[in-house]
């Protein structure tokens, strides 16, 4: 089946994409999470629409992105999270949280959805995150989670 992808899906491609893939994980997973819709004659209009806000979105040159890879890696970001006495937070850090950490440590302000966390930050202490962006550019940031 013939899907666009109207979001990012790790893995599958990016938003303004046209994928084929089997019919159940289109139904199953990517139509119940509005991450795609389905292919038709008039769907290259949508495709055209989301790769031009894709454009206006992302980050222009190889050499921007690089430069905001050195500044994202130069140094950790600390991260304020609810948390009890044993050092376990209350839920956990978002992607959402930590866009909004490196923009208040003086960071360029980063789209969420291009912030990967491998696994679920539940606990203080230093964990780290992947900030894809560019096609060709990934940073790694490494967090300190401070109980506030």
């Amino acid at each position: 089946m013939k899907v666009i992808l109207t979001h990012e899906v790790s893995g599958l491609g990016t938003a303004g994409d046209v994928v084929d893939v089997k019919d159940g994980y289109a139904r199953n997973f990517l139509f119940k999470r509005d991450l795609a819709t389905a292919w038709t004659k008039g769907g290259q209009k949508q495709v055209d629409s989301i790769n031009k806000a894709r454009e206006t979105r992302a980050v222009k040159s190889l050499d921007e992105a690089r430069s905001i890879k050195g500044n994202l890696e130069a140094k950790p970001v600390t991260v304020t999270a609810h948390a009890g006495g044993s050092g376990r937070l209350f839920g956990a850090v978002s992607t959402a949280d930590i866009a909004a950490a490196v923009k208040d440590a003086g960071g360029p302000e980063l789209d969420r959805r291009r912030i990967e966390v491998p696994t679920p930050i539940r606990s203080v202490g230093s964990h780290t995150a992947l900030v894809r962006l560019h096609p060709e550019v990934q940073a790694t940031v490494e967090l300190d989670v401070v109980a506030g």
